[in-house]
């Protein structure tokens, strides 16, 4: 499985779209950032440290086909990347996290249940 942290808002925003077309963030880069189970802690501490309403999207990376791709991101690590808007189907589970916590602490205890 694969990881997007986002906004509360975006989310209920991709859900009255159809698809999450990404975040300004992602529009300035041209594709979605994801992360690896390996990779969503440290995105997390990196730039979400100090926001509230985030939530966290599982993603099958088998649903997204041709249009994710592994490229080359921070410190060499291989990153995923979408080029074209997430589908809804593709999300396996959303996790809103809480607020009071720091997210990159709440987003572990996700992947540890």
């Amino acid at each position: 499985m694969i990881y997007k942290l986002l906004a509360a808002s975006e989310w209920a925003q991709a859900l009255e779209q159809g698809s999450f077309a990404g975040s300004p963030y992602d529009h300035h880069d041209g594709y979605v950032h994801l992360s690896g189970p390996d990779q969503v802690v440290e995105t997390a501490a990196r730039h979400f440290a100090g926001r509230t309403g985030i939530v966290l999207l599982t993603v099958d990376p088998d649903r997204l086909g041709p249009a994710l791709r592994w490229e080359t991101a921070r410190g060499g690590a291989l990153f995923p990347h979408l080029y074209g808007p997430l589908p809804l189907d593709a999300v396996t589970a959303v996790d809103p996290l809480p607020d009071g916590v720091p997210v990159a602490e709440a987003v572990a205890a996700v992947l540890t249940r």
